[in-house]
């Protein structure tokens, strides 16, 4: 039990480090410009990859970078569970939450072709597309360690689709001067098509507590999306594998993604309290910045510099089919 600690503590050490400096960070974007800019998750794998460039290879921390990068990062995804209430997601009404879902799985396919048409590689094409259509950084978090996607890819798509981000925080309060949107065509609009809840709450609230309060219901629903998602994914990858070898067959689902539907039945059914899912979200919270610290810790900047263009324009291309797409619904939905 010692030996396995005590070559897992360098590495652990180094992500707590990185971890605690992008926490930092987030305290004083927020002092200054009274909310983070860029969220703490984002900013631990930057401050991870400048850390790895600046300091080069450190093979002792590996093991503990590792452990840090996919257990951990799936011990959040299951605490995640914790804090969706299912039926309060979807009170916004039922055609609304058949779109979201429609929305969701079309969103899914074209970033993913978008992807693959740029020349991204499955794994990649499959993080880029995950990203954009469900929350960001937090998809593509919890589909990376379902997929086996490698560190470099998982940092390249997070710290791009972040970039974007935060234009669309920026700039989607100024589309609906054209589309002349009521606050709650807004509101349905910043729901669908911003990334993280932060940044949706950043969007919508800017317009008003109507845009807010919408958005913020319709991203709840949109993250809804993403246990089927990564079940979905973790049964393909797990095709995948046995078309390759025949030895020990897996569990076509991996134990985090069903402890994350667990946890999610027991919210729902109102078993888990309100205290209970707070304590598991904020608990989720450190753990997700650690793993990403993790992340950035095991990949080199010129690694990413490497795919950025690739990346950058399957995130851009998947955005604009994202944006388009959930005007579209509201159209269709005759959303007033």
């Amino acid at each position: 039990m010692l030996k396995p600690l005590k070559e897992l503590a360098p590495g652990i050490i180094a992500s707590v480090v990185v971890s605690v400096a992008a926490i930092v960070i987030g305290w004083g974007e927020a002092a200054v410009f009274r909310r983070a800019i860029i969220e703490p998750l984002v900013l631990a794998i930057l401050v991870g990859m400048v850390a790895r460039t600046v300091r080069g290879d450190h093979p002792r921390e590996d093991p503990g970078v590792r452990f840090v990068a996919k257990p951990v990062l799936e011990v959040a995804v299951f605490l995640l569970g914790a804090t969706m209430d299912v039926p309060r997601l979807f009170a916004s009404g039922p055609m609304l939450a058949v779109g979201i879902v429609a929305l969701v799985i079309l969103a899914l396919g074209i970033g993913y072709t978008v992807g693959r048409l740029v020349g991204l590689p499955h794994k990649l094409a499959v993080l880029v597309a995950c990203g954009n259509a469900i929350c960001g950084n937090s998809a593509i978090a919890a589909v990376a360690p379902v997929i086996d996607a490698e560190r470099k890819d998982v940092a390249a798509s997070i710290a791009l689709t972040a970039v974007l981000g935060v234009v669309v925080v920026l700039g989607l309060p100024m589309l609906s001067i054209p589309l002349r949107y009521s606050n709650y065509q807004y509101g349905v609009l910043a729901g669908l098509t911003v990334y993280a809840v932060p940044q949706v709450l950043a969007a919508a609230f800017a317009v008003s507590p109507l845009s807010g309060q919408v958005a913020t219901a319709v991203k709840l629903a949109r993250v809804l999306m993403l246990g089927p998602v990564v079940v979905a994914f973790s049964i393909v990858q797990k095709q995948r594998s046995d078309a390759k070898t025949t030895g020990k067959r897996p569990s076509p689902v991996p134990a985090f993604v069903v402890g994350f539907a667990l946890l999610a039945t027991l919210r729902s059914l109102h078993v888990i309290p309100d205290a209970g899912a707070n304590a598991a979200k904020l608990v989720a919270g450190w753990l997700t910045i650690g793993a990403m610290a993790a992340l950035g810790l095991g990949v080199d900047l010129q690694s990413v510099r490497q795919v950025g263009g690739r990346v950058m324009s399957a995130v851009a291309g998947s955005l604009v089919a994202l944006i388009s797409l959930a005007i579209v619904l509201i159209h269709t939905l005759g959303i007033r």
